[in-house]
């Protein structure tokens, strides 16, 4: 990890929060990244992505809000004790309502950092009665570069304790059939999670995700997507000058 994580984080939030993108406007979305084994930073509760700054975010500790995931006890009182004692140093801030999906995210293999936004392009297909069957396939090679062999998807789930509970077990499912963590999560209703092992990396995969949903919209124009094959995705997606390249552009801000 860089040594100054906070600055990284920073400018990620910033561009995922930067309202000509359209990915998150207002107070939409939320960003972390992991500092060390022990802690990560989260956005606070009531901050706008394109104007974070470093007190906008909580210092948080894994073990305590972990915790969350088994506990049988899960009302807004407790929830609300388990953040403040998992919080370092919070001076009065509260972290997002998805702190816990950021830590088990977070503590994913190859994960340092978490952008989770709602971006229109994406929300178009969340939010339809189809929006899921769009998603069966791959349509061109820097979708599977950027955004990996396929999305995660998460059925709509309360936000919160439950959503995260929901996201870890369809991660699970999809590392199960893939062998391989996801780079994008789409929630059904909801909005798009990016994950990766820099901002650079969370931000391409927001970028071309958010593209490849314009691009599959507009097939429906002219009858519909024509997906690749799964021998055209798994060739690209283990294809070694793929590889390299999709590694050349995670570096890159």
């Amino acid at each position: 990890m860089p040594k100054d994580v906070m600055s990284d984080l920073i400018e990620m939030s910033h561009a995922l929060g930067d309202p000509v993108n359209d990915f998150a406007i207002l107070g939409e979305g939320n960003t972390s990244a992991r500092i060390d084994e022990d802690s990560f930073y989260v956005k606070a509760s009531g901050t706008e992505l394109r104007t974070m700054a470093p007190e906008g975010f909580v210092q948080v500790r894994f073990a305590k809000v972990l915790e969350l995931l088994d506990a049988e006890d899960t009302s807004d009182e407790v929830v609300k004790q388990v953040f403040e004692e998992a919080s370092v140093d919070a001076e009065g801030k509260r972290p997002s309502t998805e702190a816990l999906m950021h830590a088990i995210l977070l503590s994913m293999d190859g994960v340092d950092f978490a952008g989770h936004t709602h971006p229109t392009a994406i929300n178009q297909f969340t939010c339809a009665v189809e929006g899921r069957q769009a998603w069966q396939g791959r349509l061109f090679p820097d979708e599977i570069v950027c955004c990996g062999i396929a999305p995660v998807w998460v059925p709509y789930t309360d936000p919160g304790i439950p959503l995260a509970r929901e996201v870890k077990k369809q991660v699970e499912a999809y590392i199960e059939e893939y062998a391989v963590r996801p780079k994008v999560i789409l929630i059904q209703n909801h909005g798009l999670i990016a994950i990766g092992g820099t901002p650079a990396e969370v931000i391409n995969a927001t970028m071309m995700m958010c593209k490849t949903a314009r691009v599959l919209w507009g097939t429906y124009a002219l009858g519909g997507p024509h997906y690749l094959t799964d021998k055209q995705t798994e060739r690209i997606f283990t294809w070694p000058s793929e590889t390299y390249r999709a590694q050349l552009l995670e570096k890159k801000s």
